[in-house]
C-alpha cells in the first residue's frame, strides 16, 4: 500500500507539471485574432505604450539631422526617413490593434520589434549618408518580422479576409526586398528608392481604403485605435519639447533667448490644444474611405510637428539675430501650415462632423487662412521670437474660435 500511495502521489505530481506546461504553452503561443475579431472595449496595454515610447528615440535621431541641416535637401531627407518610421509604426500598431493578444507570443514579437527599432534609432540620424546601409538592413529585418506576424493571421481568417492578408503580406515581403537592395547602392540612389517606397506605401494604403469592402474587413475605429494615434501625436510633441531644450542648451541663456524658448514651448502646447480639442479622441466615420483618410492624415500632422521642433533648435540659437535664418523660417512656417491643412482634412472624416457642421465648416476655412498667415511669417523671416510669437498667437486665435463654436453648439467641453 505505501508503494501504491507513492506511485499515486508521483502520478499526480507529474500530471500537475504536465498540466502547468500545457497551460503555459496555450498562453504563450495563442494564435492571433482573426480579422473581424474586434475588441470594442479594449484599452491600450502597457506593452503598446512601451512600444510607442521606443519611437521617441527613433524620431529624436531623425529630427536631429534636420536641425543641423535646414536646407531643401535636408528637408527632403527628413521627410523620407520620417515617413519610413511612420510606416513602421502604423504597421506595428495596427497589427496589435487588430490581431494582438495579451499572450507570450504577442509580447515576444513586440519585444523583437523594439530591439530592432533601437538599432534603427542608432543609424537614423545618418541614414541619408554614412548610416544608410545599416539603416536599410535593420529596417529590412523589421519588415520581415512584420511579414511573419501578418502572415500568421491568414490561418485564422475567413477565405475572403485571408486573400487580403496574403496580399498585404506579399507587399511587406516585396518591401523588405526593395529596402534590402537599397543597402547596396549609392546614397543618392538609395534615397530615391526610399522615396519611391514611401510614395508606393502611402498610395497603397489610400487605394486599399478606396476599396471599402477589402479595407473594412475587421478594421474598426475603436477607442483604443484612436488613443494610439493620439499617443503618437504626443510622442512627436515630446520631441518638440526636447528640441526646444536642445536649442536653449546651445544658446546664450539671457532674457531674449529664454523669452524665445518659452514662447517656443507655448507654440508646441498650441499644437496640443488644436489637435486634441478639434480632432483628437473623436472617431472617424466607419467607412473605408473616411478611416483611411483619417489614418493617412496623421502622417502630415506628426511630420509637421516633428519638423517644427527641428526648426526651434536653429531659431533659438539665433534669437539675437535681427532676422531669423530664411531656410529655418520657411521650415517653421511651412510645417505649421502643413499641420493646419492636415487638421482640416482629418476633421472632415470625423463621425461628429455632420452633427457639428456649424463648428467644423468655419474651422476648415479658419485653418486654411491661418496656414496662409504662418506662411507669410515664414516668408518675412523676422527676428525669431516675433515669428514664434506670431505663430503661437495664430494657434491661440484658432483655439478660441473653436471653443466659441463648440460652446454655441452645446458641445463644450469635449467628451472625455
Amino acid at each position: 500500500m505505501p508503494q501504491f500511495y507513492r506511485t499515486l502521489q508521483a502520478w499526480r505530481h507529474n500530471h500537475a507539471v504536465i498540466e502547468t506546461i500545457r497551460q503555459f504553452k496555450d498562453w504563450f503561443w495563442k494564435p492571433p485574432r482573426a480579422h473581424g475579431d474586434v475588441l470594442e472595449d479594449r484599452s491600450v496595454s502597457p506593452l503598446e505604450l512601451l512600444y510607442d515610447l521606443i519611437y521617441v528615440a527613433v524620431i529624436a535621431q531623425v529630427a536631429r539631422r534636420l536641425a543641423t541641416d535646414v536646407s531643401v535637401i535636408g528637408v527632403a531627407e527628413f521627410v523620407i526617413v520620417f515617413t519610413l518610421v511612420w510606416i513602421a509604426w502604423v504597421n506595428g500598431s495596427l497589427y496589435l490593434e487588430l490581431h494582438g493578444r495579451d499572450d507570450g507570443r504577442t509580447r515576444s514579437f513586440v519585444f523583437i520589434q523594439m530591439a530592432i527599432l533601437a538599432f534603427i534609432a542608432v543609424f537614423a540620424s545618418t541614414a541619408a549618408d554614412t548610416g544608410g546601409a545599416p539603416f536599410a538592413v535593420t529596417y529590412t529585418a523589421f519588415l520581415i518580422v512584420l511579414a511573419l506576424m501578418w502572415n500568421s493571421v491568414r490561418g485564422q481568417d475567413t477565405p475572403e479576409a485571408a486573400r487580403v492578408t496574403k496580399g498585404y503580406t506579399l507587399l511587406l515581403v516585396a518591401s523588405a526586398a526593395a529596402i534590402l537592395v537599397s543597402a547596396f547602392v549609392a546614397p543618392d540612389i538609395r534615397l530615391i528608392v526610399w522615396g519611391a517606397f514611401c510614395v508606393a506605401w502611402l498610395g497603397a494604403m489610400a487605394a486599399l481604403g478606396m476599396r471599402s469592402r477589402s479595407f473594412s474587413i475587421g478594421v474598426t475605429p475603436t477607442k483604443s485605435m484612436i488613443e494610439r494615434f493620439g499617443t503618437f501625436v504626443i510622442i512627436v510633441l515630446g520631441e518638440f519639447v526636447v528640441d526646444v531644450v536642445d536649442g536653449l542648451s546651445h544658446g546664450e541663456l539671457d532674457v531674449l533667448t529664454i523669452w524665445t524658448g518659452v514662447n517656443a514651448l507655448g507654440l508646441g502646447l498650441g499644437f496640443w490644444w488644436i489637435y486634441f480639442d478639434l480632432v483628437g479622441g473623436r472617431p472617424p466615420r466607419n467607412t473605408g474611405r473616411a478611416l483611411t483618410t483619417w489614418i493617412l492624415g496623421h502622417w502630415p500632422i506628426t511630420l509637421a510637428i516633428a519638423g517644427s521642433g527641428a526648426a526651434m533648435v536653429s531659431l533659438i540659437e539665433h534669437a539675437h539675430d535681427p532676422s531669423g535664418p530664411a531656410a529655418t523660417a520657411w521650415l517653421l512656417g511651412g510645417a505649421i501650415a502643413l499641420a493646419l491643412v492636415a487638421h482640416a482634412f482629418v476633421g472632415r472624416q470625423l463621425a461628429v462632423r455632420d452633427r457639428l457642421a456649424v463648428v467644423y465648416r468655419p474651422m476648415e476655412v479658419a485653418l486654411l487662412a491661418a496656414a496662409a498667415l504662418v506662411l507669410v511669417l515664414g516668408w518675412a523671416h523676422p527676428t525669431p521670437w516675433i515669428q514664434i510669437v506670431g505663430s503661437g498667437l495664430t494657434l491661440l486665435a484658432l483655439w478660441f474660435l473653436l471653443v466659441v463654436r463648440l460652446i454655441g453648439a452645446r458641445a463644450w467641453p469635449p467628451a472625455a
